[in-house]
């Protein structure tokens, strides 16, 4: 292997500057990258070495071919070239031909698709046009996530390539096509492969609000049909399917389970694990946090809005009984003023006009301090929109807005006397959050890139995003924001904002 030169292309650069343009590689382009590598691999692992194989470890010859360097020794630190290793690996362990043959189809789908290999990752042909069938079974086998169930021949994967598309690649060395598909009594388990199955009967796989195509149904379990409420009928149709004790939950840093599916879902009914807590798949050997899972994402976001609704439910009562003891407080105050005026007044009839005059202008003077100690507000300048009702003194803000149309739309309203509740919520509390910065990997946000981020916090929910990038990118900002609106923070009445640069 060679040393890596710092002016020279890796393979990773190449697949940022086409993530950067939105446009991913042809196929026919892809397979000559991929069917050269997969040779000179297959050479170097009959030596006996064993490797990483990963985009950023891959620099571009004077030959026009990627070749491995030394970099290939060291495990990946981007997240995107981490999903190029095999799950067995765990990010540590240097491979053989089985891990090889799995980054060879990863680095395929990356190049033609600009997607990582992963929970929610979707058919190729979903997202571009014309991916031939071929192709596809391909990377369902070189995708499969127990090495014991995958091939390890890299010729014979180049071959297998070269045949799709032989207009750009030099032709590999002759191999035994056959031995990818296994033919001679070692079958490749395609339902252990990291690559959605594909669609009975043609059709097109079922997708879930956006987050990836759909595992078989269970025997005897029919397909719903196409309305959301109905398609989480049918993923929990799936996993209930499925006894198996396979999920470990890491939350603060510490495992809980082994659970089955049901008993997981039943966690996050209950609130007990929450969208930012990571899932370990024992049997898919795959990790990826509840919000990104296509199985579990949709469960977790009803239970954040349940939660929502019922603070917001409890808030709005407590708005109520409060109003109510005030308006009691005021009736007995009124009371109390029509009888000292009542008072005032037979005094006035029996008395001189001097002393009427003297005991009418006490009365009045009683009368308006009463009622500026029970009803006197001062209300702070308005501005903006946005604002749906009122809970316990504060506007309660509808969301989707900037973080400074929130700050305008705000109108704390307050009372003359009286205490203005508990204290707003530290910055540590919401940096705790917000700061934590693993969405920024979700965006895809490059290294080079300062991220601003304002969030305008109510009662657990971000009301108010405004994200800016330097430099500029809207799809990036755009990304963002929707991550930062989706984020759980810690609930208060109040509207708080914080801040925070990467």
């Amino acid at each position: 292997m060679n040393a890596p030169n710092t002016t020279e292309i890796t393979l990773r650069s190449r697949i940022d500057a086409l993530r950067t343009l939105g446009r991913p590689l042809d196929i026919a382009h892809a397979v000559g990258i991929l069917v050269p590598l997969a040779v000179e691999l297959a050479d170097q692992h009959r030596q006996g070495y064993q490797f990483f194989v990963y985009p950023g470890a891959l620099y571009e010859g004077q030959d026009g071919n990627f070749h491995a360097s030394q970099l290939s020794a060291q495990p990946p630190t981007d997240p995107r070239d981490a999903a190029c290793l095999p799950p067995e690996s765990r990010g540590s362990l240097p491979g053989t031909g089985h891990a090889s043959v799995y980054a060879i189809g990863a680095m395929l789908y990356e190049l033609i698709t600009l997607g990582s290999v992963g929970a929610g990752m979707r058919r190729p042909s979903e997202l571009v046009p014309g991916v031939p069938a071929e192709l596809e079974m391909i990377l369902s086998k070189a995708l499969v996530s127990d090495p014991s169930h995958r091939p390890d021949d890299l010729n014979a994967l180049a071959q297998a390539l070269y045949q799709i598309n032989a207009s750009i690649a030099a032709a590999p060395p002759p191999a035994d096509v056959g031995h990818l598909d296994h033919d001679g009594g070692f079958d490749v388990d395609v339902s252990l492969s990291m690559l959605p199955p594909a669609p009975v009967g043609g059709g097109r796989p079922q997708v879930i609000q956006g987050m990836g195509a759909e595992a078989p149904l269970p025997p005897g379990v029919q397909a719903p049909p196409s309305s959301g409420g109905d398609n989480l009928l049918a993923v929990k149709a799936r996993l209930e399917a499925d006894p198996r004790p396979r999920y470990v939950v890491v939350k603060h840093g510490m495992d809980h389970g082994p659970f089955s599916a049901v008993e997981l879902l039943q966690q996050i009914a209950s609130h007990t694990f929450e969208e930012e807590d990571i899932v370990r798949d024992a049997v898919g050997q795959s990790e990826y946090t509840i919000k990104d899972s296509p199985d579990f994402s949709p469960f977790a976001r009803h239970a954040r809005m349940g939660r929502h609704e019922k603070a917001e439910r409890a808030a709005l009562h407590a708005a109520v009984a409060k109003e109510s003891r005030s308006t009691t407080g005021k009736a007995v105050f009124g009371l109390v003023a029509l009888a000292a005026l009542l008072v005032g007044a037979g005094i006035w009839f029996m008395t001189a006009r001097g002393a009427r005059s003297d005991r009418i202008a006490v009365v009045e003077e009683q009368a308006a301090n009463v009622e500026s100690d029970v009803g006197l507000k001062v209300k702070k300048k308005s501005g903006g929109g946005g604002v749906i009702g009122k809970s316990g003194g504060f506007p309660m803000l509808g969301g989707g807005m900037s973080c400074e149309a929130a700050q305008n739309a705000y109108v704390e309203e307050m009372k003359m006397g009286s205490p203005q509740g508990q204290a707003d919520l530290t910055a540590g509390q919401f940096q705790a959050v917000l700061g934590n910065g693993t969405y920024l990997n979700a965006c895809g946000v490059p290294d080079s890139t300062s991220v601003r981020v304002c969030a305008a916090i109510q009662n657990g929910r971000a009301v108010g995003v405004t994200v800016s990038t330097s430099p500029s990118s809207p799809k990036i900002n755009s990304c963002l924001s929707g991550r930062v609106r989706a984020m759980s923070f810690p609930s208060h009445p109040k509207l708080d904002v914080t801040r925070t640069t990467f």
